[in-house]
């Protein structure tokens, strides 16, 4: 058997030539010399070309190929780019203002939840946006749609998102609020603001941001989203926010149990859409038995609907005469 090391068309070993110009060849016999052997001349060699650093040698002698193989091309179809979630269903007449009730968490992310009473957030709150919408679509004077009609996770740049795609007038993102320890009631309105109007307030966003976390979105380093600054051209729409959430709160008194501060801001991820009036709806606490009971009841649900139905036909009749 006779070996035969090259690189590049030139022997490395042994590195005489004979008279003529022709390669020497080294003769290697199998019962004289073993692969093992080979294999570390071979290691010997590729360590001396990558310290001098010349290319390294093709080792045609050894069991497998060293030579390069020229690169091969694989062609895979690729599907179009999928332009975000799909869009909901609008429902109610053509030409009527569009809200859209966003149902809090969903998916993997149950939200808060309360394991003596059974409840999980998004369950509560998909059962409340659904009253919502029942109830504004009876008052025939809005057309509604839902970010979500299912048990699915949607990021919160895709919530505000599917509002602003649809070109919705009004946002509302529907919630259940949650403690460790004692036992609050009442629901809360919130509305965006680059600082929290008290302590709770910003717990409340730190724990509601991070619900992207979950599905391992990063939403923060987003440049879509964290480009949105709250300044001088934020300032009509946070205060057509701040307006829907004073009267939701004037609305809710005499049906549900409400805190006395009903209207709080925080720096709410769900609500940096900058053109569009919108709040975070925390409809109670799921913490406590009396509220988690109220929440989940068809009574319950009814009183949050007809709160936000009432508020809603006001926000828009004022709207309209301000044309």
């Amino acid at each position: 058997m006779t070996l035969t090391i090259r690189e590049r068309g030139r022997d490395m070993q042994p590195q005489d030539r004979s008279g003529d110009g022709r390669e020497r060849v080294m003769a290697a016999h199998r019962p004289t010399m073993g692969w093992t052997a080979i294999a570390t001349a071979g290691a010997v060699l590729l360590a001396a070309a990558s310290a001098r650093g010349d290319p390294l040698p093709q080792l045609d002698f050894l069991p497998w190929k060293s030579r390069r193989e020229p690169p091969r091309k694989v062609t895979v179809p690729v599907p179009p780019l999928a332009r975000g979630v799909r869009l909901p269903r609008v429902q109610g007449a053509a030409g009527r203002p569009l809200v859209v009730i966003d149902a809090g968490h969903g998916g993997g992310d149950p939200g808060a939840v309360n394991p003596g009473a059974g409840l999980r957030e998004k369950d509560v709150t998909l059962k409340i946006a659904r009253a919502i919408r029942d109830a504004l679509l009876d008052s025939g004077r809005v057309r509604v749609a839902l970010t979500r009609d299912d048990d699915r996770f949607i990021i919160l740049r895709e919530r505000f998102g599917i509002a602003r795609r649809l070109k919705a007038d009004l946002f509302i993102s529907v919630h259940c609020d949650s403690v460790g320890t004692g036992t609050p009631t009442g629901a809360t309105a919130y509305t965006l603001s680059d600082v929290a109007s008290d302590r709770e307030a910003a717990r409340l966003a730190a724990r509601e941001n991070r619900a992207d976390v979950i599905a391992g979105v990063t939403l923060d380093r987003d440049p879509d989203v964290s480009s949105i600054l709250i300044d001088l051209t934020q300032r009509e729409t946070m205060n057509a926010s701040a307006g829907f959430a004073r009267l939701l709160g004037r609305e809710a008194r005499p049906l549900i149990p409400t805190k006395s501060n009903f209207h709080r801001t925080a720096s709410l991820m769900v609500l940096k859409a900058p053109d569009m009036p919108s709040i975070l709806f925390e409809t109670g606490y799921i913490s406590t038995a009396a509220d988690a009971a109220f929440l989940d009841s068809d009574e319950g649900r009814e009183k949050i609907a007809e709160s936000v139905r009432r508020a809603v036909d006001v926000f828009f009749a004022r709207r309209m005469a301000e044309r």
